[in-house]
């Protein structure tokens, strides 16, 4: 059967894929960060858009012009896609099981083949060596990580009754056991559109049909509504929800008055006002600061505060819930505090203001609740 994965990679995946290989290898920290526009849920996406550009990449397209959203990467993602599916296909792994693995690489990696991980986590499902899954070359290995997750899956009992998050939690037992539903609807459009480019991957009803155990993944709202938000200033007609708990309300309160205060980086945020820059605000300052205000203590960077109070579903964010992106699910590198309305509050960069910014221009990697 891996002789068998191993030749679709050479006889299905076609030249653009191989030679993607390299570039694949090459995924960098500076390829996680993420600016694409993305609300915690991927709802109505178009099938046939997705299956247009999909076909475009895997027939050699540069990717510069090609766009898929959830995708910031196209040119790297869908080939990666395309070996996932491609491996499931050969292991006779029923479509359900091939959306549920690459909404599971859409969460651990972003599809991405990545070097580096939370402790010894690599590749694109964050498999670890030291946890039995393999060599760290053989987990870099798309295919071999690919039937990995697959023989794992196929021992869950039941795992075609669950749903696709309770599904790719059994296997990968995350800390973070409800983010996988963000990526379903995106997973199902990326199965479709690559099945068909398979021999006989396309022929089965199955695979034409979204799965029945849909998991509603979608905000009510996404910001989009308050159209463009000047740096710096509050939407005009927000106001923090009433039905917001009592220290989640302080908590927003005292971070919009550090709006327009500039961001730096390893700054406490104890006097963002002042003249000492050491003052002013970081992502994980803000969000300590914002909390301390409100009788609630908190760790001081991304990394640890990701793991405070406890995980939620993006797809239930409330008011003052903690929200991360860049970097990994494990590891994010970004965070910021739900305000409700479909709005965020963060410290986003060097150069910029302490602003408010919709959430569907956030890409969600977790979200915690630390009341």
């Amino acid at each position: 059967m891996k002789g068998l994965a191993a030749g679709l990679g050479v006889v299905f995946l076609s030249p653009i894929l191989i030679a993607g290989t390299g570039m694949m290898l090459a995924s960098s920290a500076d390829a996680v960060q993420s600016s694409g526009a993305f609300s915690s849920c991927l709802s109505d996406i178009d099938t046939a858009k997705v299956a247009e550009q999909v076909a475009k990449i895997l027939d050699g397209a540069s990717g510069k012009d090609v766009h898929v959203e959830g995708l910031d990467l196209p040119a790297e993602q869908i080939p990666n896609a395309a070996k996932i599916v491609a491996t499931g296909l050969s292991l006779d792994v029923p479509t359900k099981g091939q959306i549920i693995a690459l909404a599971t690489a859409m969460q651990e990696s972003r599809m991405r083949n990545l070097n580096y991980g939370d402790r010894d986590s690599l590749g694109l499902f964050q498999q670890r060596p030291s946890q039995g899954w393999g060599t760290a070359e053989q987990i870099r290995d798309p295919i071999y990580a690919s039937e990995q997750f697959y023989k794992h899956l196929l021992k869950v009992d039941g795992w075609q009754q669950m749903t696709v998050t309770q599904a790719a939690q059994a296997v990968q037992k995350s800390g973070l056991p409800d983010a996988y539903a963000q990526w379903e609807n995106l997973a199902t459009a990326l199965q479709a559109a690559i099945a068909k480019t398979f021999p006989g991957g396309g022929d089965t009803d199955q695979s034409k049909e979204p799965p029945t155990s849909r998991t509603d993944c979608a905000l009510s709202q996404d910001g989009s509504g308050f159209g463009r938000i000047p740096e710096g200033s509050v939407p005009k007609g927000y106001a923090i929800p009433k039905d917001a708990d009592p220290k989640a309300r302080k908590a927003i309160a005292w971070a919009m008055q550090q709006l327009g205060t500039l961001y730096q980086w390893g700054g406490s945020c104890t006097d963002p006002h002042g003249p000492d820059p050491i003052g002013r605000c970081d992502c994980s300052s803000l969000m300590q600061q914002a909390y301390a205000h409100a009788g609630v203590t908190l760790t001081r960077t991304t990394y640890t505060q990701v793991n405070e109070g406890k995980a939620v579903s993006p797809a239930r964010l409330e008011p003052g819930d903690l929200i991360f992106s860049r970097g990994t699910a494990s590891r994010p590198e970004h965070v910021g505090m739900y305000m409700g309305e479909g709005l965020v509050i963060e410290a986003p960069r060097t150069t910029k203001p302490v602003r408010i910014t919709p959430i569907k221009d956030w890409t969600i990697l977790a979200a915690r609740r630390v009341l």
